[in-house]
C-alpha cells in the first residue's frame, strides 16, 4: 500500500520540519536543562504521542476529502507550502529567541506530569498540523486509493523521527548547556539555518508536490 519511495520522501520532509527548533524542540530542551534527562525523555514520549493524535485526526478528516477532490488537494498543497515559507521567514527573523529555552524553571517535575505536559505541547503544536494537513497529503498515492490508511502508515515515520530527534535534542541540551551558553550566536545560527530549510521545503512542495 505504501512504497519505500513514499516512506523515504516523507521521511526527509518530516526530518526537516521536526529537527528545526520549534515548540516541541524548545519544550524538551527546556525540560532537559531544568529537570534532567529522565524528565526530558518522558516529555519527548508525551509530545510524540500528542503529535500522533493530530496525525490520526487529520488522516480521518482530510484523507477522505483529498482522495475524492483534486482541487482540494491542490489548494491544501499551495496553502501549506505558503505557510511553510512564512514559518521559515519567521524562524529566521526570530532566531535570537532560541536563547529563551536556556532559562531553566525551578519547580520539580514528576514523570507522569512530564508525559502529560509533553502530550499537551504535541497536540497544540502548529507545526504538527502543517506536517499532517499540508505536507503529508503530498506523499500519498491518490490513484491507489486508501488515502486515510496511507496517511496513518506514513505518520508512523514522523512519529519515529520525532522520538529520535527530540531525544537527541534533550540529550544534547543536557550535555552541552555550557557550550551553548557561552555564545547566543550559536543558537541563532541553528535557528537561521532551520528557517532557511523550512523555506526550501515549502518552495519544493509548491513546485514539485504531487498533482495526481
Amino acid at each position: 500500500m505504501v512504497t519505500l519511495g513514499q516512506v523515504a520522501a516523507f521521511g526527509v520532509a518530516s526530518l526537516i520540519l521536526i529537527v528545526i527548533p520549534g515548540p516541541s524542540v524548545l519544550f524538551v530542551v527546556g525540560r532537559a536543562l531544568a529537570h534532567g534527562k529522565r524528565t526530558a525523555l518522558a516529555s519527548v514520549v508525551g509530545n510524540a504521542c500528542g503529535v500522533e493524535v493530530v496525525a490520526i485526526c487529520v488522516a480521518v478528516g482530510i484523507g477522505a476529502v483529498v482522495e475524492r477532490s483534486a482541487p482540494v488537494f491542490t489548494a491544501i498543497k499551495l496553502g501549506g507550502a505558503a505557510y511553510l515559507v512564512w514559518l521559515g521567514i519567521r524562524a529566521v527573523r526570530r532566531r535570537g529567541r532560541l536563547t529563551a529555552a536556556f532559562a531553566p524553571a525551578a519547580e520539580p517535575r514528576g514523570q507522569p506530569r512530564a508525559l502529560l505536559e509533553g502530550f499537551i505541547v504535541g497536540v497544540a503544536n502548529p507545526k504538527a498540523l502543517i506536517l499532517f494537513a499540508a505536507v503529508l497529503p503530498q506523499f500519498v498515492e491518490r490513484q491507489a486509493g486508501h488515502v486515510q490508511e496511507q496517511m496513518l502508515i506514513l505518520s508512523v515515520v514522523s512519529f519515529a523521527i520525532a522520538l529520535i530527534s527530540d531525544s537527541a535534542w534533550s540529550m544534547l541540551a543536557s550535555a552541552a548547556r555550557t557550550w551553548f551558553a557561552r555564545s547566543s550566536r550559536r543558537l541563532e545560527l541553528v535557528g537561521g539555518a532551520g528557517g532557511l530549510a523550512m523555506i526550501g521545503l515549502g518552495l519544493s512542495i509548491a513546485v514539485t508536490g504531487r498533482k495526481d
